[in-house]
């Protein structure tokens, strides 16, 4: 049953926490959420990046989901059938990793559970954190339809998955194959290209003496990893190089190892690249690798999976960590006479993107996806413009990306995620290796028994079929076909080829149609010293203790407005306050506002429209710049700069409807110049607060959806959710208004100035005359006389051909024509102040003077740093022009 909220009071003190749990229940019990694809009219819909189930949402959690949540609302307001679809991700390596270390502090690993029950753990993990984060997301506002809620693991997209796998094997476009590819010795697992983190570090090059193997001299090479030149199986040199084309073909002893190993020419070589000469490691680097393919080179594998040495190095050098090989190598090397040399050498490092292990390139045997067909098509939808990034230099990265784009290592040496589709048999003489959309228990050539690949699909596997997945694909369903393509997705620029890119290319292969058309890479969230936040630093913020201490709202309001598209975001950890104050200041303002005008508001105020009025100059004003945000707010959100948005929705509610419109109509809500004029006021006050919520409910529903219920006549079965969003074009302008209150706003302004300048105290009501100021000017004063002396604190305002002669003052010129005079006989200790003018005066005089000397000297022009020579050039204009104003305001306290 619903509520009339006409006669209800409101709180004199803002409390979010009395409000949001309550509307979030009331929208949630509506199921106001929720769209079905069976008359769906004209469908927006964002389909969530899955956070993954590793832990709670943190703030960059926070500013993804409020930035998507903005778009839902305000489409849905514009009367589209908006759908967010919710989930999570099953993370392999990250959840794997977590309850490794939860069963760590049994004393248990994994294989002591065996595979099953370890899986089960998991599982239970799963079903802990994946409320968790639902209920963070609800906490946060986001309108997401919950009916939709997915998991990457259900069952109906682990047979999209399944089925994406079969395709591309049967397409010749999944392949099985020895090659280089990163390996976390810590997790236990390769990894993509794109998962080893390459950052560069201050590491050393060394400089190894390689003897001819006839005794005849040696060769130097270069390397930055010695331990691995245990597993050299050649050199080689450039075929142009004039300087050592004689010694190819000929054989090198491998230092400390006692193998020969052949000089071999191959172009790959950089023959500027220190001496000329390269080790060659097939089984421990990618380019290598190819080399020794060409050459037909042995692969020796030196480094194991756990990172430390092989059986197939020399004994006393086996079984160490690989770092520790490199010590006792670069000893040995040194102590043999080999090490010609060590220099500093920065170079990049591949890192494990989940446990920031240094990753080792090694040989395996790994599944694959060929990825240059799949990159064709989306690098084709780019270059067309059918696919727009936000800011658009991240379309130049994502092209770089495809043009160069590497084969796509899919398998992961772990038990948590979506098993490999793929049984060999063991049965003798036959041996096939089967992929299948149905799990096998048998042969299907010779019926004898099979065992399911070990390893599962890398986590990205399953989520770049998210927007199609999570629709119902490979059915072809109502929803797939009513709400595919999805329209904006909203991410950070870090998972721009992890996801995106491939989220582009899987919509192409396996829908016909790109997932999205315009894709918002938001920035980083950081804290006051700028680094990324992390649990491993303590620098993290809670988005949940930030709704508890300041509302959903003040901590949405601060994000979006914060956040320009592409730029990262700074907040204090330490000082939740300061980071948080600008949105709850601001919904403080929002409240004690609309409580103020609720109690001068009727029915009939609500109900009236501006045409309806005998509106005056400040009510066609507030209707002008009302017209005015709707268009500057509903551009914003549209090209996708939510900042500029709500930066311009602030700058209404709090600059013009509270500081000014509000307080010039105060005497007229009270009925002061007559019922004509109190119906005007109340009209378009009611006209625009509502107005005003609607703007502001994409990025603040909860303050705005209360206050709306309260407004006379409404209940709480009204809401803002499903809009009408505000029409600019429907709202009256009036330029003429705009001038005239421009130029009241420069007399308001022009009073406080000089009161500040003069030292006035603020409370004092001071005397103003208006000089030869024109008629348009005299007549918009006259008309808001009463609004104008409130707010410049004016006891009385009158209007003179000239200014009183030989009586002190402070004079401004005002851009509308004629000046301002305020008369100071009374108001300040004339001699006090002109002396202490004339102190600054000198003063000011005295740095002008040796700002001017410094900027004469030319030993300083030439030998300071260019930027301390500008910032002196700019403290010089800044000195003049505080004595400009200093001699006039010199002048206006007239001679002692």
């Amino acid at each position: 049953m619903s509520e009339s909220r006409a006669g209800a009071d409101l709180s004199p003190r803002y409390d979010p926490s009395g409000i949001e749990p309550v509307l979030y229940r009331r929208w949630l019990e509506r199921n106001a959420f929720h769209v079905e694809a069976d008359g769906a009219a004209d469908p927006y819909v964002i389909a969530i990046p899955p956070p993954n189930v590793t832990a709670a949402l943190h703030m960059g959690h926070g500013l993804n989901n409020t930035i998507q949540d903005v778009l839902i609302r305000f489409e849905r307001m514009r009367g589209r059938d908006a759908m967010w679809i919710p989930g999570t991700d099953h993370a392999g390596i990250a959840t794997q990793n977590v309850v490794e270390r939860q069963i760590a502090r049994d004393g248990l690993t994994r294989q002591d559970l065996g595979r099953e029950a370890f899986v089960e753990r998991v599982w239970e993990w799963v079903r802990q954190y994946g409320s968790t984060i639902i209920s963070q997301l609800e906490t946060m506002g986001c309108s997401c339809d919950w009916e939709r809620t997915r998991f990457t693991l259900d069952e109906g997209l682990s047979r999209a998955v399944r089925e994406v796998f079969v395709r591309l094997y049967e397409k010749d476009l999944v392949y099985r194959g020895n090659y280089i590819i990163h390996w976390c010795p810590r997790c236990h697992t390769a990894l993509s290209n794109e998962e080893a983190e390459h950052r560069d570090v201050d590491g050393r090059l060394w400089h190894v003496r390689y003897p001819l193997a006839d005794g005849d001299g040696h060769v130097v090479v270069a390397t930055t990893r010695p331990e691995t030149m245990l597993g050299d199986t050649a050199v080689a040199v450039h075929p142009d190089d004039e300087r050592h084309r004689g010694l190819v073909g000929r054989e090198v002893a491998l230092p400390l190892a006692g193998r020969r190993i052949p000089i071999v020419a191959d172009e790959f070589v950089d023959p500027e690249f220190g001496s000329g000469f390269v080790k060659v490691t097939p089984a421990h680097d990618p380019n290598d690798f190819e080399i020794g393919r060409r050459h037909d080179l042995p692969e020796v594998e030196v480094i194991d999976g756990d990172g430390r040495m092989t059986g197939d190095v020399p004994g006393p050098y086996r079984g160490l960590d690989r770092f520790e090989a490199r010590r006792r190598i670069v000893a040995d090397l040194e102590a043999a006479g080999l090490l010609e040399a060590v220099v500093p050498h920065a170079h990049s490092v591949g890192h494990c993107y989940r446990c920031d292990t240094v990753v080792e390139p090694r040989l395996s045997l790994q599944w694959f996806v060929r990825m240059q067909p799949l990159a064709r098509p989306a690098l084709d939808a780019y270059r067309r413009g059918d696919l727009r990034f936000h800011p658009e230099r991240f379309g130049a990265t994502y092209e770089h990306w495809l043009t160069n784009v590497r084969d796509w290592c899919i398998s992961r040496q772990l038990w948590w995620g979506h098993r490999i589709p793929v049984w060999y048999c063991r049965a003798e003489g036959c041996g096939g290796t089967h992929v299948s959309r149905e799990d096998l228990e048998r042969c299907p050539a010779c019926g004898g028994e099979v065992e399911q690949d070990p390893d599962v699909l890398d986590t990205w596997f399953s989520s770049w079929l998210w927007p199609f997945s999570t629709l119902g694909w490979p059915d072809e369903t109502d929803d797939l076909r009513v709400f595919y393509p999805t329209h904006a997705l909203s991410t950070a620029p870090e998972i721009l080829f992890f996801w995106v890119a491939r989220m582009v290319m899987a919509g192409l292969e396996f829908v016909g149609d790109l997932p999205f058309t315009d894709v918002l890479l938001h920035g980083t969230v950081r804290d006051a010293r700028g680094r990324r936040m992390s649990k491993s630093l303590g620098n993290g913020v809670d988005p949940l203790e930030v709704v508890e201490r300041f509302g959903a709202d003040a901590m949405r309001f601060t994000l979006v407005s914060s956040a320009a598209l592409g730029t990262d975001l700074q907040l204090d950890h330490e000082d939740l306050e300061s980071s948080f104050r600008v949105g709850r200041n601001f919904a403080n303002k929002i409240w004690n506002a609309a409580r103020f005008a609720l109690g001068h508001l009727a029915a009939d105020d609500v109900e009236r429209r501006p045409a309806d009025l005998d509106l005056e100059l400040a009510d066609r004003w507030i209707l002008d710049r009302f017209g005015r945000a709707v268009d500057a707010v509903t551009d914003g959100i549209a090209r996708f700069r939510l900042h500029e948005a709500a930066e311009e929705a602030y700058r209404f509610v709090w600059n013009d409807l509270c500081d000014w419109y509000l307080e010039l109509v105060k005497g007229r809500l009270n009925g002061e110049r007559g019922e004509a004029s109190r119906a005007a006021a109340a009209g378009t006050l009611a006209f625009v607060l509502d107005g005003a919520l609607r703007l502001l409910h994409p990025v603040m529903p909860f303050i705005t959806e209360e206050l709306h219920c309260h407004l006379p006549g409404r209940t709480t079965e009204d809401t803002l959710l499903f809009g009408p969003w505000p029409d600019g074009g429907a709202v009256p302008r009036s330029a003429e208004a705009a001038r005239a209150f421009d130029a009241l706003q420069e007399v308001v302004g022009g009073v406080r100035r000089l009161r500040a300048d003069y030292g006035i105290d603020p409370g004092r009501r001071v005397d103003v005359v208006l000089v030869d100021v024109p008629q348009p000017l005299r007549t918009a004063v006259e008309q808001e006389r009463a609004g104008l002396l409130s707010l410049a604190r004016i006891a009385e305002l009158r209007f003179a051909e000239a200014a009183p002669a030989g009586e002190p003052g402070a004079h401004l010129v005002l851009a509308a024509g004629g000046e301002l005079f305020l008369p100071l006989q009374d108001l300040v200790d004339l001699e006090r102040e002109r002396e202490r003018v004339a102190e600054e005066l000198e003063r000011l005089a005295g740095l002008l003077a040796a700002s001017r000397g410094r900027l004469g000297n030319q030993r300083f022009l030439e030998g300071a740093p260019p930027e301390v020579v500008e910032r002196e050039r700019e403290k010089a204009v800044s000195l003049e022009e505080r004595l400009v104003r200093l001699r006039e305001k010199r002048a206006s306290l007239g001679e002692a």
